[in-house]
Parts: C-alpha cells; sequence; structure tokens
C-alpha cells in the first residue's frame, strides 16, 4: 500500500541518491540504533556506568532490572510489530505507513507507562530511571498524535531524547559526565543523518522527532525531578 506523504516547497524525494557505502553505513546504524534498543542502552549505561543509580543493587538485582527493561520495551513492542504483520495488519515489520504505526503507538504508550509506573513504586529504585520512562511515555504519547499529520521519524525521537536526557542528566548530576553526553550527542547526528539516507524521512520529519524526544524528556524532568 503506498502512503500519500505532505508536499513541502522545493522538498526532495528521499532516500536521496547515495553511494553503496554510505547507504550501508546508514542501514547499519539505523538498526543499531533502533528505537526499541534506546532504553535498553540507557539502562545499560545508568545501572553499570552511571555512580549514583544503582550503586546499592548486587550484580543480580542489576541484571534482573536490564531485564525487566529489555522485556518492557523492547521485546514486547517487537513481539508486536511481529504479531501485526503476521496478522496482515501491516504489509511489513518496518511499519512505512502511518497508519500501520497506530497500533505499535498504542502499545508503546501502555508499555512505558507500565514501565514508569513500575518504576516509581518500587522501592529502591532511582528518580533518573523514572524520569526517563516517563518522558518515553509522553514521547510515544506526542508520537501518536503527530502521526495524525505526518510520518515522524521514530528514531529521531529515540536518539533525541536520550541525548537530552543525558545533557539533563549531566545538569542534575554532581558528576561529570561530559563524555557520555558527547557520545549521546554524537550518535543522534548519526542515527537522523542516516535516517535522511536510507528512508524516506525528509528533514521535517527528523527536526520534529528530535524536538518532541528532547521536550519529553525535558518536561518529565520537571516533574521528577
Amino acid at each position: 500500500m503506498q502512503e500519500t506523504t505532505q508536499a513541502y516547497p522545493n522538498e526532495e524525494v528521499y532516500p536521496l541518491p547515495q553511494p553503496k557505502l554510505l547507504k550501508v553505513l546508514g542501514s547499519f546504524f539505523s538498526y543499531l540504533f533502533h528505537p526499541l534498543f534506546i532504553s535498553v542502552y540507557v539502562a545499560i549505561y545508568l545501572i553499570y556506568f552511571y555512580p549514583y543509580a544503582y550503586a546499592r543493587y548486587d550484580d543480580r538485582q542489576k541484571l534482573l532490572t536490564l531485564a525487566f527493561v529489555f522485556s518492557i520495551t523492547a521485546f514486547f513492542p517487537a513481539l508486536t510489530v511481529f504479531l501485526l504483520w503476521r496478522l496482515k495488519f501491516a504489509s511489513s515489520i518496518y511499519l512505512r505507513t502511518q497508519k500501520e504505526r497506530i497500533i505499535p503507538y498504542v502499545a508503546s504508550i501502555t508499555y512505558f507507562f507500565w514501565a514508569f509506573y513500575v518504576s516509581r513504586n518500587m522501592p529502591g529504585s532511582p528518580q533518573v530511571m523514572t524520569f526517563f520512562f516517563l518522558g518515553t511515555f509522553l514521547a510515544a504519547s506526542a508520537a501518536l498524535m503527530a502521526n495524525n499529520y505526518f510520518k515522524i521519524s521514530m528514531h529521531a525521537i529515540g536518539v533525541g531524547g536520550a541525548a537530552t536526557f543525558m545533557m539533563l542528566l549531566g545538569v542534575i548530576s554532581a558528576e561529570p559526565i561530559t563524555i557520555p553526553i558527547a557520545i549521546a550527542t554524537l550518535i543522534a547526528g548519526i542515527v537522523c543523518t542516516s535516517r535522511l539516507l536510507v528512508s524516506d524521512h525528509n528533514p521535517y520529519e527528523i527536526y520534529w522527532g528530535l524536538i518532541i524526544g528532547a521536550l519529553c524528556q525535558s518536561v518529565a524532568c520537571y516533574f521528577i525531578m
């Protein structure tokens, strides 16, 4: 099914023609930093590298926490998309049209709210994880609303939210985390460039993805921290 996209002045057709190597690299980074994996990467940093979040947890508790984050933010959303595809509600697992993205967005909203609720009410759970999950829940909700008007980039929402989360964490943290902030910002730039190279997203959809991801994490930080 061919999606009718909104026209923009002097709009180019995306993806733009590029050398094969750039397309291969674009696809590699798009898969490596798929939106389903962003929460897992953030959780790995908070659990194993950030000194103030899970310092009281032993190795078993850390592993169980990471398993929970993976299952609720990656496995179940991926399973939802797979079932939609197998049941013929979507033409592919890539969700190329706005209509095909509605149910996955609704499912993601449910999963992220579940993660936020558990994190908020579990004794000993750090506030930084709670505020990150609230931000992802808000971002998924905003993405669903934006999906009514244009096919916003889920990759941009994910990396924009993660980079903003790291910046906010640096502001509220007593520990200098300039290197993680720089890495998260670099990843955001690489992923957004990759989406322009290998997807049919235009810059408008990329920019709005970054803005929504950043705003939602900022709002979450304001209310939780």
